[in-house]
């Protein structure tokens, strides 16, 4: 045999050796990836997460009474009312003139003089008497806060035909800033007294409401909510804010014309203003009989 043949003779053995380890050592290889997940085979996928649905209910129904209290404006203080339906996506507001008086636990009581004497509180339990409602909590406001609120809306279009520095005064649709609502909100000599003042303050803030644009006051209610708070006296807490925020961010984003005013309804005796009854119960069956379920 010669010396080429007898080389060539051991090279076969040798190299099938090599492909025989190779074979053995890298299928056990990919058999251990595999086995840990690392090569090959088909993963199991994970369920994602479930995803959190929070349904709005009448349970989410809220009342608050606003109080915009101007001292330097020489202005009565501007009581406004507000009951909140976010599944029926409803808000009603209505101004309850500063002169209203009632008869409470048999003695005559005025609204503003139980706000002077006792404070928000005292303007609430006032007011639950009148409507016999419960009144859920409280916002006092000053200049400040309440022009907040108002470049948060957005500003107004509205009609103004009173002769105010600063307006048309002609009856003629015009855009309101913030610091324009808060002077016309609390300007003290319309025609027609506090009634006039209340009706209009309603109207005004009703409108600034459904002109936003409240998709976007959604997206930055976290926010403005805070900031609104810090500037304000008010019993609202961080419990009653999480507790309703997605009720309410649901009716911005899907609400159309949210907002109706109510005028509140009753009559002039001399420097007083006598609620109208019917108009109370009628209110109340309209947005509270949820309440009474």
């Amino acid at each position: 045999m010669s010396k080429n043949k007898k080389v060539g003779s051991i090279a076969v053995p040798y190299l099938v050796t090599i492909f025989i380890g190779i074979l053995v050592i890298g299928g056990g290889t990919f058999f251990f990836l595999h086995k840990i997940g690392v090569l090959g085979g088909e993963k199991e996928l994970s369920e994602p997460p479930p995803k959190q649905v929070t349904t709005t209910t009448y349970e989410d129904n809220h009342t608050i009474l606003f109080i915009l209290d101007e001292p330097d404006k020489k202005c009565s203080t501007t009581f406004l009312l507000m009951r909140s339906i976010p599944k029926d996506k409803k808000l009603a507001f209505v101004c309850i003139p500063s002169n209203t008086i009632a008869l409470i636990d048999g003695a005559q009581q005025n609204i503003a003089l139980s706000y002077q004497q006792g404070g928000a509180t005292s303007a609430v339990k006032f007011t639950e008497s009148v409507f016999g409602i419960t009144i859920d909590r409280y916002m006092k406001l000053d200049s400040a806060a309440f022009i907040k609120i108002c470049d948060i809306l957005g500003g107004v279009t509205y009609p103004v035909d009173e002769d105010i520095a600063g307006f048309n005064g002609d009856g003629s649709s015009q855009y309101l800033n913030a610091e324009q609502i808060d002077k016309l909100v609390t300007y003290a000599m319309f025609a027609g007294g506090e009634t006039d003042r209340a009706m209009r303050a309603c109207s005004i803030i009703t409108q600034m409401v459904n002109q936003s644009d409240l998709v976007r006051v959604a997206d930055n209610f976290d926010n403005s909510f805070n900031n609104v708070v810090n500037m304000t006296e008010t019993d609202i807490t961080a419990i009653d804010y999480k507790k309703h925020k997605v009720a309410i961010k649901t009716m911005l984003e899907r609400g159309t014309a949210i907002a109706s005013p109510f005028t509140m309804e009753g009559t002039d005796a001399d420097s007083d203003f006598i609620p109208n009854q019917g108009f109370i119960n009628d209110f109340k069956d309209r947005f509270f009989k949820e309440a009474e379920n």
